[in-house]
């Protein structure tokens, strides 16, 4: 199947939308990122320098993006070399600006709650379009080919080391237990929002089958094998319980990715189909997904 040509233009608009989404409301409401970026926005609230986050953020991405060339793809990783240079010059450039009042008495929630549908909304652009945002999602990509997990999935586990190293950094400084919690509580809400916004808005490790009765299977099946090499299908003679009439059930296991242009194939084959389907839980490591990029 050709992919469709890659616009840069939404590659630079995913940069642009992260670092925004950092600058303005994930790091005023003083959350811990998850992965690498947890470990700098950690040390930037110990140390209270915003340039510290830079540093280490251009340098941890700059160690990933080489493990992204090595193990993932080269097309990825320029993508995501691009997407993360974006976010480091945005960063640096930004005007300061406050949206809302960080305190926890305040609209502390409404930072963390837009900052993770904004940033989880920046990565599903940017791996829509062959490439990331750098840190998790680089071993996002490579370990949710692996298992066939979505890739949102991957940021909560890397959340467990950085936000252990954030909450300890944050203990040592305040000595106080109360602030440990609610940080623990603000940045558990944010980690969810972001990785649930990128699997809604991002489907391609999420599995459908998709039934069709129909009663020209051959033309369904040649539609389905056309529209993707690496599908197949089953088939299943059947026979209507009002009418008595003999029709085919024919089956396929396709990602929420190509779902659309394959029901597409399937109706333009019969227009006079029946089909539908429904989200799968669990399937062979033999399965195979394109990897991203």
């Amino acid at each position: 199947m050709r992919r469709p040509p890659i616009d840069y233009s939404l590659i630079v608009l995913a940069g642009l939308l992260y670092a925004v989404a950092l600058k303005y409301f994930v790091l005023p409401s003083k959350v811990i990122l998850t992965g690498t970026e947890g470990i700098a926005t950690a040390l930037s609230y110990y140390f209270e320098s915003y340039w510290l986050f830079i540093i280490l953020y251009v340098v941890f991405q700059a160690l990933l993006l080489a493990f992204a060339f090595a193990r993932v793809s080269r097309v990825f990783a320029l993508r995501s070399l691009i997407v993360v240079v974006t976010v480091a010059l945005t960063l640096a450039v930004l005007p300061e600006a406050s949206f809302a009042q960080p305190e926890p008495q305040n609209e502390r929630i409404i930072l963390v709650l837009f900052g993770g549908l904004l940033s989880g909304s920046a990565k599903a652009l940017a791996f829509k379009n062959r490439g990331s945002t750098g840190d998790e999602d680089i071993l996002g990509a490579f370990f949710s080919a692996k298992y066939l997990k979505p890739v949102g999935s991957i940021a909560i586990i890397a959340a467990i080391v950085s936000t252990t190293i954030g909450l300890a950094l944050d203990l040592f400084k305040n000595g106080q237990i109360e602030s440990v919690v609610n940080t623990l509580m603000y940045t558990s809400i944010y980690i969810f929002a972001s990785a649930e916004t990128l699997n809604n808005l991002y489907r391609k490790f999420k599995i459908t089958m998709l039934a069709i009765i129909t009663r020209q299977q051959e033309s369904v099946g040649g539609a389905i094998s056309s529209t993707s090499e690496h599908r197949t299908f089953t088939t299943q003679p059947g026979q209507g319980g009002h009418t008595g009439g003999a029709f085919c059930i024919v089956r396929t296991i396709v990602t929420h990715e190509e779902l659309p242009q394959m029901i597409a194939a399937i109706q333009a084959a019969d227009p006079e189909c029946f089909y539908y389907y429904h989200d799968l839980e669990g399937i062979s490591s033999r399965y195979y997904i394109a990897p991203i990029g």
